[in-house]
């Protein structure tokens, strides 16, 4: 490039790069909750998924995790490969995007 390089603070980046969940990045983002049924509870909870993530149990035993992200692309897939062992809470756009991955999947194994 002809270009010269120019200099971006560390906190710029975070900001921009750092904010939300996996490589689809942006300082705009929402929260995701999940919550995960308590047989798979123990392997998630040893899982960092953003380093802003937060969790908790609920008295049922299910393991709740909030993360911020801005594009649900990278989210999306790891959330469906958990299958029937995860539930997305909030917001709803994303429950009902995954609901609709999960209506399609379904309709490839209908005879």
């Amino acid at each position: 490039m002809d270009e010269k390089a120019r200099n971006v603070s560390d906190k710029l980046l975070d900001t921009e790069l750092g904010s939300g969940y996996g490589i689809f990045t942006g300082s705009k983002t929402r929260d995701a909750v999940l919550r995960f049924n308590p047989m798979m509870a123990r392997w998630v909870e040893t899982e960092a998924w953003h380093p802003q993530q937060e969790s908790r149990y609920d008295r049922e035993g299910y393991y709740l995790l909030s993360i911020p992200y801005a594009d649900d692309r990278e989210l999306m897939q790891d959330i469906l490969k958990y299958g029937a062992n995860v539930e997305v809470l909030k917001p709803a756009a994303l429950r009902q995007r995954v609901q609709q991955a999960l209506i399609d999947a379904a309709t490839l194994y209908e005879d």
